[in-house]
């Protein structure tokens, strides 16, 4: 202990440290991890100061700085250029969405699906396919290049979606969140830092605390990403890249004005960065809009995948890569996946080429549509985001309760729900709001009886 005594110091954190526990920064990282997650350090928490919490273990501040390195790495903390360093809003909140099983009498109002009216059509295409003299083939490995016209298809897809890629710019994954696994891994590396939406995919953070990789909150102005912040984003926290979900986006529902489009692109062509567009809620909307990566097609990795449009067993996702960034995201697709099913690549492409697409996507439309009106009515009292043809909701709690506390009481009364703080990226404050994905429900008497529990609970908060 230094000369200098701080036992009556405004330190919000005061570590004990044994100076035989070697390497000392991974000792110092490990109690930092533990007195987060038994909540003496409370989310939101600002640090001291690493010089003064250096002093005060008599330490060096390289030492002080390696301990909190690791634990953003983890997600833990959250460090901003001219702010400090704080407790991660969603360090203790779980963004692994899907669960390994489903309770019995549980009303699944969480993860994210589309009805399943596409499955009954997909299963005939696939007999046929299956009837066909060359069926062995779906069975081998694919080369990318065999089959030029699945690459076209890729392009028909997009062009859906606002954005006429070259076919020679297309990849194939098994699915957007192997796409966005493979594009982080071919273009970061470790400690490197990605801006997102205050909110985002949770898909996107599991991933890059998988990879070591760090996601930085871009704030946000009239409800979208403000390009004036990814501007000093760039400028100060260094970024490589950012995240964007334009159309409805997951979790918050909101789609970005055009022009919000053009203003981020210009930034990403000026700073260098790369843009990762996910257009995989791009079908849940009516109002089509311009991609960025139209804005962008240089700077920009568009992914169009078919999990939220046909079904989510169709692990098919395309992605259409500029040149710059082609060669080591190909690579780690390959190392990811060695190559796409056949099966899936060419039962998702005939159904793209045949009409069956538009069929199926109008009929999704008008599903959700019907669980929306629901929706409305029983929640007409709440402010609840989100498009008449969405497949989830985005509900603004009233009073003081977080999301996750209210999502710990709805799945006391049976139904589950996701709270803010599981998409929270870094120190961004969590919204008090829940994602409810309206078409999980089997039925729409199953629906009806979830948000009669939400609301009753709504009601009495």
């Amino acid at each position: 202990m230094p000369v200098n005594s701080f036992e009556d110091y405004p330190m919000s954190w005061k570590p004990t440290l044994n100076h035989q526990n070697k390497p000392l920064y991974l000792s110092l990282a490990r109690q930092l991890e533990q007195d987060i997650k038994k909540g003496n350090l409370l989310p939101g928490t600002k640090l001291p100061p690493q010089r003064e919490l250096a002093d005060f273990l008599d330490i060096n501040v390289s030492t002080v700085s390696k301990a909190c390195k690791v634990c953003e790495l983890k997600g833990l903390l959250s460090a901003t250029v001219g702010s400090g360093t704080f407790v991660s809003f969603d360090a203790l909140a779980n963004a692994y969405l899907l669960p390994d099983d489903k309770p019995r009498n549980l009303i699944e109002l969480g993860a994210v699906f589309p009805d399943t009216a596409t499955f009954g059509p997909l299963i005939g295409c696939l007999k046929e396919m299956l009837n066909e003299a060359d069926a062995d083939k779906l069975f081998n490995y694919s080369r990318p290049n065999a089959n030029i016209w699945l690459k076209d298809t890729a392009v028909k897809l997009m062009e859906k979606g606002g954005f006429s890629p070259a076919p020679e710019s297309i990849l194939f994954s098994n699915g957007g969140q192997n796409a966005i696994t493979a594009i982080l891994a071919g273009l970061c590396r470790h400690g490197d830092k990605i801006g997102a939406d205050p909110h985002t995919y949770s898909g996107l953070k599991t991933t890059a605390s998988m990879l070591g990789i760090q996601l930085t909150p871009i704030r946000h102005r009239d409800g979208q990403m403000d390009h004036e912040a990814l501007l000093d984003a760039c400028r100060n926290e260094n970024i490589k890249g950012v995240y964007l979900i334009p159309d409805n986006h997951n979790p918050t529902t909101h789609t970005m004005t055009a022009d919000r489009r053009q203003a981020l692109a210009q930034i990403a062509r000026d700073q260098d960065i790369f843009i990762i567009e996910d257009g995989a809620y791009h079908f849940l909307g009516q109002n089509t809009q311009p991609a960025v990566a139209s804005f962008a097609p240089e700077q920009t990795i568009y992914i169009a995948s078919m999990s939220k449009t046909l079904a989510p067993g169709l692990r098919m996702a395309y992605l259409s890569v500029p040149q710059a960034y082609r060669k080591p995201v190909s690579k780690a697709l390959y190392n990811l996946n060695i190559s796409v099913s056949p099966l899936m690549a060419v039962l998702a492409a005939r159904v793209i080429v045949s009409g069956q697409l538009d069929q199926f996507i109008e009929s999704h439309q008008q599903k959700a549509g019907q669980r929306n009106k629901l929706v409305n009515h029983y929640l007409r009292g709440y402010t609840c985001h989100g498009e008449e043809t969405g497949i989830f909701r985005w509900l603004e709690l009233p009073g003081t309760i977080s999301g996750s506390a209210f999502e710990v009481l709805a799945m006391e009364k049976g139904v589950r729900v996701y709270g803010a703080e599981r998409f929270t990226v870094g120190n961004s404050l969590p919204s008090r709001a829940v994602r409810m994905s309206v078409c999980a429900p089997e039925t729409l008497a199953e629906l009806e009886q979830g948000l009669i529990i939400l609301k009753n609970l709504l009601d009495h908060l």
